[in-house]
């Protein structure tokens, strides 16, 4: 059959290889000028290096099963890792039973509430009640008020803003649980990393979709899915039209309705009606380390930023790497500000955390914006979603929305990607 693939991130490359593994004739359509979306490098001065961070957890077993399959299983490599938690003026060690222990300003018995919710949540396999709750409603049940506002609000109102107290617990316990789950030990989490980053895989796949076959066309966005009565016949490029036997779509659902635009309207309104938000996701480079965490929470009133990530505590590279992320509905105003603002802004929760630091120590910086990063899942999500299979005959459709309850992740981004290959309609 022939296939057309929308996107060439990680789950769009993932349904190209799989598609060709079982033998249809695939190829992808990629707007961007790379392939890989979110997992995509950049050229930071010399230094490789992902545009938004990722990480691997030991969890993510459709990840290892596609590097096993790539040959690249030498790449992977795992590093321990710590969090830190910036709070009443101060860092302090967090993520692990000591450090519960001696966090200042909490009770006894709101440590051992804590450290029975974070033990319960890494454990469980399943719990369905959380799809109906709310995350503020479940953490401040097991941990009480205090605990919530102290180290949960910062995070959820600096990530979600107006949305902040309506996110699904369902969709929090799993990012918990996968954190709780990549550990050596009680005491020490750990993380992994591909040697030369995400682009190592993301090179894999495309070098894998050449050499079996497929097509990775580049800067040829498609402009509209083509359907004739109830099924899919191709889809239209500022190149001409190509004709399909089945598409897959892995863009961001709010282009969804225009893309395809013979979907039902009550359909394309489910589509219109799932919140995205965007980033602004700030990269420095310095001189010097902030501090010996991959991640540290802010969890400070006068700090607008929900945490700083120090990417080169996970993946050695010359200099430190640091990642700001700045989560946030694209019509706040600190969305359109100049990348110099953000920057600055940065720069002051950097120094509130490493106070030795100055702008000497600043190498480069840079600003990446994308205006769909990440869905809002509020309670009841999975009654949102569409079907991944549309009701035209040969069309797929599906992004990070889709992972629900999981968040987003190569691993999820493989998984769905190789399902909805496997899951091509015949002509019929």
């Amino acid at each position: 059959m022939q296939v057309i693939i929308l996107g060439s991130g990680a789950m769009g490359l993932a349904a190209a290889y799989q598609a060709l593994c079982d033998g249809h004739q695939v190829t992808v359509l990629e707007a961007d000028k790379q392939p890989g979306g979110m997992a995509a490098h950049f050229d930071f001065g010399g230094l490789s290096i992902e545009r938004y961070y990722h990480f691997i957890c030991k969890t993510d077993y459709p990840t290892f099963e596609l590097l096993r399959e790539l040959g690249m299983e030498d790449k992977l490599r795992w590093r321990a890792t710590s969090m830190g938690l910036y709070a009443n003026g101060r860092l302090n060690d967090w993520g692990n039973p000591i450090a519960l222990l001696k966090f200042p300003g909490m009770s006894l018995i709101d440590k051992f509430r804590y450290g029975l919710f974070a033990f319960v949540s890494a454990k469980r396999n399943s719990w369905p009640s959380l799809e109906h709750r709310t995350a503020k409603e479940w953490i401040t049940t097991w941990c009480g008020e205090r605990v919530y506002k102290l180290h949960w609000e910062p995070l959820f109102r600096h990530k979600f803003y107006e949305y902040q107290d309506n996110i699904s617990a369902s969709w929090i316990w799993t990012r918990i649980r996968r954190i709780g789950r990549s550990r050596k030990s009680l005491m020490q989490e750990e993380l992994g990393y591909l040697e030369g980053g995400t682009e190592t895989l993301v090179q894999a796949l495309a070098a894998e979709i050449d050499r079996r076959g497929g097509k990775i066309v580049l800067g040829n966005p498609a402009s509209r899915v083509l359907t004739v009565n109830g099924r899919v016949t191709g889809v239209e490029t500022p190149n001409g039209p190509i004709a399909a036997d089945a598409v897959i779509s892995t863009v961001p659902t709010p282009f969804v309705s225009r893309l395809i635009p013979d979907l039902p309207e009550a359909v394309k309104q489910q589509y219109d009606a799932i919140p995205n938000i965007g980033i602004c996701c700030l990269i420095f480079k310095l001189k010097r380390s902030l501090t010996p965490h991959f991640w540290v929470n802010l969890s400070d009133p006068a700090i607008e930023i929900p945490g700083l990530i120090e990417f080169s505590n996970l993946r050695p590279v010359d200099d430190t790497v640091v990642y700001v992320p700045y989560y946030m509905p694209t019509t706040n105003p600190k969305f359109s500000w100049p990348d110099e603002r953000l920057l600055g802004e940065a720069f002051a929760a950097m120094q509130a955390v490493q106070p030795a630091l100055s702008q000497d120590d600043v190498i480069d910086s840079r600003v990446a914006r994308l205006r769909y990063a990440q869905p809002i899942c509020a309670p009841d999500f999975m009654r949102m979603l569409p079907p991944v299979q549309t009701a035209i005959h040969g069309l797929q459709v599906a992004d990070t929305c889709f992972y629900y309850p999981e968040d987003r992740g190569i691993a999820e981004s493989v998984r769905l990607g190789r399902r909805m290959a496997r899951d091509i309609q015949a002509p019929g």
